[in-house]
């Protein structure tokens, strides 16, 4: 069996780490290292299970990108802590995390392991555009941000969504045929019938609204009928269709969302992606030995550097 590329979404990630592991872990200066820990051991976990022999750590280089918030002024504007002129928003980030995610960059960097980021875009741009442009080896995205289901396909090569919105000992793994079953929708274009079915139903977790009135359910019904979007909003339009007048009516009301919202919703497949490294093999030994056993020590994670270096020995040369 091919190995697969690991595509890590390292936000989401360290959230649920942050938040899932004890504030009572710390470093012997005192200072908070939950999500530091948590990360890496989710890390060491999923290569023991999954046996990549690439991977790579998606960042949010711009967690909100202006161009989106043009299209659609609330997304994600419950979430800002600070505005900031001609500049990025600032996301409302709890204290005792902001620090520690510098702490999980300096530990990857000395490891040798792979990040990627574009500017203007999201981890999720990033993901998606590294999972459209892969040729070779099947991609596993990682992630507890069900958007990302909109990236599932069977070719060119198979991509799956390994969900953890119930944490990583419950991680559901998705392709198009478990998304299509588990939303009602056309198995052939699962992915882009999430997308749609997620423009429609809206997210207020991301401050979408949505079309008034039609739900997830009236969504996946419309596309599973219709098969695309394009295709619901011309039996919107058409008045020979055999839509329903209440939800031909909603849907025309939405129109002006719909369109905006459309690049807003679809994760993009064409960032400007950098990765820090030559290439996304991952390492086997770390890159700078001594500099992780620096910061290891520093930071009181040893035994999660331990932990991942064991998971990094059971793979193949």
């Amino acid at each position: 069996m091919t190995a697969p590329v690991l595509l890590l979404d390292g936000a989401s990630m360290w959230f649920r780490s942050y938040f899932g592991v004890p504030s009572s872990i710390t470093a012997p200066d005192g200072r908070p290292v939950n999500a530091v820990r948590g990360f890496f051991d989710s890390v060491a976990t999923l290569i023991t299970r999954q046996r990549p022999d690439r991977l790579v750590v998606c960042l949010d280089l711009d967690w909100r990108p202006q161009w989106r918030v043009d299209l659609i002024p609330s997304y994600k504007a419950h979430r800002v802590a600070e505005e900031v002129p001609d500049d990025s928003d600032v996301e409302e980030v709890p204290d005792e995390l902001s620090p520690q995610v510098e702490m999980i960059a300096e530990l990857l960097d000395a490891f040798g392991i792979t990040t990627a980021g574009a500017p203007d875009f999201e981890a999720d741009d990033v993901l998606g555009t590294l999972a459209a442009a892969e040729r070779r080896d099947p991609v596993i995205v990682v992630s507890g941000d069900r958007d990302l289901l909109q990236v599932v396909a069977d070719q060119p090569v198979a991509v799956s969504v390994l969900y953890l919105g119930q944490g990583l000992a419950k991680a559901t793994l998705f392709g198009p045929g478990e998304v299509a079953e588990r939303y009602r929708l056309p198995v052939e274009r699962a992915g882009a019938a999430y997308a749609e079915m997620a423009l429609l139903r809206g997210d207020p977790s991301d401050g979408l609204p949505g079309v008034a009135g039609i739900g997830e359910k009236t969504a996946a019904g419309l596309l599973t009928q219709y098969g695309s979007l394009v295709a619901v909003l011309a039996a919107a339009a058409d008045p020979k269709s055999p839509m329903a007048k209440g939800v031909r009516a909603k849907l025309r009301a939405g129109q002006d969302y719909i369109e905006a919202a459309g690049p807003v919703v679809r994760v993009a497949t064409d960032a400007p992606v950098t990765l820090s490294t030559p290439t996304d093999t991952l390492p086997r030994v770390a890159a700078d030995p001594e500099r992780v056993a620096e910061l290891a020590e520093r930071l009181g994670v040893g035994s999660s550097i331990a932990r991942l270096q064991r998971a990094l020995d059971t793979l193949p040369d």
